[in-house]
């Protein structure tokens, strides 16, 4: 079975190199690339032309139009029955793909899905954000981690789906956060199957600060208000889950000022717990710290930008674009 990576570009040749490199020392390279840069005024052209005696790779520039609509672009452009698509701050361990392909010859599946992780030569501070998405003490537990789940829904950063699933549904809309959720709603929607390949993880950089990764996490709160008007039945208790904890923050501390300090207790908890955790997890105490910076952000972020979406589109009956032009689709 032909394969295509679809990896869609702006502004970041040095991401691009290292996802190259990563790609050109795989165990198993019957495969293709393909570059997708979309409109960046620092071009990665180069970078790939470096790679061409080292991999199957073809480079294609276009107009800017965010990511979803350059990898239907790619999806296009792509020779193979299969194409996966990888955000361009991703490096895969070298046995990803072989582990891919193995897992849909023994067990095919129309669309997947695989977890990220964090290199152990990853900063501090991207260690700390990749506990914070993918921590079940966070939004991150929203996500699922269960290769059983029957609606499993893969994400953009590492998915695979068939020529046919594309063909099918369209790829990608024209949503700017949340696209890729949308996509995997109308695949399971189409009647295909979906699973998570938990072996096929991706190293994931992240490479926010802190207000750049409030943005993305309030954008996130936000397309899951818009996924449920364009799939009503898709919101689940759990989606809301931040933005109770949000609220629920807000009227501990007032509580804590206005009865007895008692009232912070619970959040003192949570605080230790996430500590307790993500130093576990990364042997540093210095990163458990950090950790609870950035899941608190990543809390407050999503549930702020849930609360702003149910205000605007569910109760002023706002549409998707006009609501939040400003936020993400300029």
């Amino acid at each position: 079975m032909k394969i295509s990576f679809i990896i869609p570009v702006y502004n970041r040749p040095g991401e691009t190199e290292e996802l190259l490199q990563s790609l050109s020392r795989q165990t198993d390279r019957d495969f293709e690339v393909i570059i997708v840069e979309d409109g960046s005024t620092e071009s990665s052209e180069a970078v790939v032309e470096g790679y061409r005696e080292l991999l199957d790779i073809s480079y294609f520039y276009k107009d800017n139009s965010g990511p979803g609509p350059s990898r239907n672009f790619g999806c296009e452009k792509a020779k193979g029955e299969y194409v996966i698509f990888l955000d361009s701050d991703c490096v895969l361990p070298e046995d990803y793909f072989r582990i891919v392909s193995a897992s849909l010859e023994q067990d095919y599946a129309d669309a997947f899905g695989g977890p990220d992780r964090a290199h152990k030569d990853f900063s501090n501070f991207q260690k700390a954000i990749n506990f914070s998405m993918t921590s079940f003490f966070t939004t991150g537990g929203i996500r699922g981690g269960n290769e059983k789940m029957e609606k499993f829904h893969p994400r953009s950063f590492n998915m695979g789906i068939s020529k046919k699933v594309y063909e099918a549904t369209g790829g990608f809309s024209n949503m700017r956060f949340g696209e890729d959720v949308d996509l995997s709603i109308r695949i399971l929607e189409h009647g295909f199957r979906t699973r998570l390949i938990k072996d096929a993880f991706v190293y994931h950089k992240r490479r926010s600060n802190l207000r750049q990764f409030f943005k993305q996490v309030y954008n996130s709160g936000i397309a899951r208000i818009n996924l449920q008007l364009r799939h009503p039945g898709t919101l689940k208790l759990v989606h809301a889950a931040p933005a109770v904890f949000t609220l629920g923050f807000i009227v501990l501390v007032l509580l804590s000022f206005l009865v007895s300090w008692y009232f912070v207790v619970p959040i003192f908890c949570h605080m230790l717990l996430l500590f307790l955790s993500a130093a576990k997890q990364n042997k540093s105490l210095s990163i458990g710290l950090l950790a609870v910076v950035t899941s608190y952000i990543q809390l407050f972020g999503y549930g702020l930008g849930f609360l702003s979406a149910f205000w605007r589109r569910m109760i002023l009956g706002r549409d998707e674009y006009s609501a939040f032009n400003r936020n993400f689709y300029k």
